[in-house]
């Protein structure tokens, strides 16, 4: 009986070819590993498909650290190192894929890649409440990256990322009820997935039909649309090279690139970079016309010395015959990274008449593109829920000195009244931090603990702004103000049945609005601003471990 594991953890990448089925796979793995005495490389015909093995290594007789563990600790230290690279192209009947094993991705022309292979799976394949890590590039221009993990998987909406503002880089999470050779036949109920703009990192057969069988998989996965809830992610989508406004653009870039001390401009870590960065002992930098660098700290102006002094208009197209390679040793032996272009090290913001574009690794992305849709998306699906409680009518009062008697104060009692419900209006726990009149939690608390806010909004946004905020500073301060939780408690503990008292692990917001005449919330009812900032309250909440609900109060 054979003990070969059924798959093995791989990274796949899709190729785009010119011509696929007559182009030379060589010409997709850089020419000094074809010429290297330390790599191999093999053709193979296997079943339906065909293809390219290189594999090989880079042996050290003694690994570079070994001079300063022994100049700290007196002993003799004579370690070898060895890394290992294997890279397999294969042609299929309906594309081109790479797998690579240990350092092979250093093998693979970056230019080959589709960029959009890993994250298209993605936001396709990944469990609605499976998002377990997410890597995103804030579009200001200071190349500020930011990432959110859980040890176990949530929506995505848990992870309070801005829709307008970012790109999202990477994506990990849980896959399952899909094809492939380590989900189906009941081997596992669900796998991991890790997805980058051009990889995914996944379990796949080691069996060739197998292996096929995966592949179309895949494929059929990136066929489909989006999840609604990673839309969003799809949409941002570099603009096209030939975009009249990428060519307005480049020219106004290339003028920024003559003053490498420019604020529009920023060093930035390419995805494929970011995770050996920190362990980058040394940084090579090579460009037409100018001799090597080797640098312990790459600088924004050491990649901008190959092309500031170029002559306007070529700026840009020198930098992206600039190459920057990442080294783990100081004399620049072992490969920490491919040979990644000049231009994926590059970021600016770039103003274009009243529009603004910014450039990131290479590619070019209209801030606020799409910014719209994505807005009214995400509102829809919001307001879209179906209510958990059910709130009375608010009808019209008498007028006492000009002004309905049926206010908000009366409007919370009858809530109140109905059977499982607690009034906590105007009932502000006092903290030291909280002075004065205190903080108001919430105006009546739900039969299952849920926070009810309610506000009257007929003519104007502000009382809305409110509304949002005040449901965001009372989860924050029962979150992280022990002074304020332990208040909250007691009154709760006072005053309501045990079966109300919030758990305190996933709070329950409900936001209670009553439009003019009693109207529908929907896209169209809410005033413009509102919108903006109910979805900042709502993605600031959720990153709080909150449920928000919106509920319309009708007229009687």
């Amino acid at each position: 009986m054979s003990n070969r594991k059924a798959t093995r953890k791989s990274t796949l990448y899709r190729l785009t070819l010119p011509d696929r089925s007559e182009t030379d796979l060589r010409t997709c793995v850089r020419d000094r590993y074809l010429e290297s005495d330390n790599h191999s490389v093999a053709t193979f015909t296997r079943g339906d498909i065909d293809g390219l093995v290189v594999t090989g290594g880079v042996r050290k007789d003694r690994a570079d650290w070994c001079d300063a563990v022994q100049m700290i600790t007196g002993v003799d230290v004579d370690v070898a190192s060895q890394a290992a690279a294997g890279l397999v192209i294969t042609r299929t009947p309906t594309a081109v894929y790479a797998l690579t094993y240990g350092v092979g991705y250093h093998m693979l022309e970056s230019d080959y890649k589709d960029d959009d292979f890993g994250l298209e799976f993605a936001t396709r394949s990944l469990d609605e409440d499976g998002v377990i890590r997410i890597r995103n590039l804030i579009m200001d221009g200071r190349g500020r990256v930011d990432e959110s993990s859980v040890s176990r998987g949530d929506r995505i909406d848990g992870f309070g990322i801005d829709r307008y503002g970012a790109i999202v880089k990477r994506l990990s999470g849980t896959v399952s009820n899909i094809a492939l050779t380590s989900v189906r036949e009941g081997r596992k109920s669900q796998i991991r997935v890790e997805c980058a703009g051009s990889a995914i990192k996944l379990p796949l057969a080691t069996q060739v039909d197998d292996f096929l069988s995966d592949l179309r998989a895949i494929e059929g996965v990136c066929a489909r649309q989006p999840h609604p809830d990673l839309l969003f992610i799809d949409r941002i989508r570099a603009l096209p090279a030939s975009s009249p406004k990428v060519k307005e653009a480049r020219q106004v870039l290339d003028e920024l690139l003559a003053n490498p001390a420019g604020e529009r401009l920023a060093l930035g870590v390419p995805e494929q970079c970011l995770d050996s960065i920190n362990s980058a002992q040394c940084f090579r930098v090579k460009g037409p016309g100018r001799p090597r660098m080797d640098v312990a700290d790459l600088e924004l102006s050491d990649l901008l010395e190959y092309v500031h002094r170029k002559p306007a208009g070529t700026r840009l197209e020198a930098l992206e015959q600039v190459r920057v390679t990442l080294f783990s040793d100081e004399d620049c032996q072992t490969p920490a990274s491919s040979a990644v272009k000049g231009t994926h090290w590059l970021l600016a913001d770039v103003p274009v008449g009243s529009s603004r574009f910014f450039y990131s690794h290479g590619q070019w992305y209209e801030v606020g593109a799409m910014f719209v849709e994505t807005l009214e998306d995400e509102l829809r699906e919001l307001l879209g829920k179906a209510p958990t409680v059910s709130l009375p009518p608010w009808p019209k009062g008498p007028k006492v000195k000009n002004r309905d008697s049926h206010d908000e104060d009366w409007y919370n009692k009858q809530i109140a009244k109905q059977k499982g419900f607690t009034l906590f209006d105007k009932s502000n726990p006092v903290t030291k931090k909280f002075r004065g009149g205190g903080l108001e939690i919430c105006d009546v608390l739900g039969p299952e603990g849920q926070l009810i806010c309610v506000k009257k909004a007929d003519s104007k946004t502000s009382p809305l702004n409110h509304l949002f905020a005040q449901a965001s500073v009372a989860v924050e301060a029962l979150r992280t103000d022990p002074e304020m939780r332990a208040a909250f408690q007691q009154q709760v503990a006072d005053r309501a049945a045990d079966e109300q008292a919030p758990d305190g692990g996933t709070f329950h917001v409900i936001l209670g609005i009553l439009l003019k005449d009693g109207e529908d919330i929907t896209v169209t009812s809410l005033f413009a601003f509102a919108q903006v900032s109910l979805l900042q309250h709502v993605r600031r909440l959720r990153a709080m471990n909150a449920e928000v609900e919106v509920t319309t109060i009708r007229r009687q």
